[in-house]
């Protein structure tokens, strides 16, 4: 859900879906992903870091596979989109 509401813009949507699934499934990288991508958009700053700092922690090879390298199946505008949020939540460029 959350991944869905965040490409179709709806980042609010798209936070408390993925705040949902962490809190069914705290071991899933996924989803922190999207809240850290969605916070990123709609801010505020410092929870947007925190989000950002809990998808790397979780899960940090899984984080390089799904964002640092565009996996085959994203389309390269996706990719843009997800990178966009992640770099307004703190995630440096490369």
């Amino acid at each position: 859900m959350a991944l869905g509401q965040y490409f179709s813009g709806e980042y609010v949507g798209a936070v408390d879906s993925a705040r949902q699934a962490i809190q069914s499934h705290p071991g899933f990288a996924p989803p922190y992903r999207w809240l850290a991508a969605a916070l990123g958009q709609t801010g505020p700053a410092e929870e947007a870091g925190a989000a950002l700092n809990r998808a790397i922690a979780v899960a940090p090879a899984s984080f390089d596979t799904y964002v640092r390298n565009r996996v085959p199946w994203m389309r390269p505008e996706d990719h843009a989109h997800m990178l966009e949020g992640l770099r307004k939540a703190g995630m440096p460029e490369e």
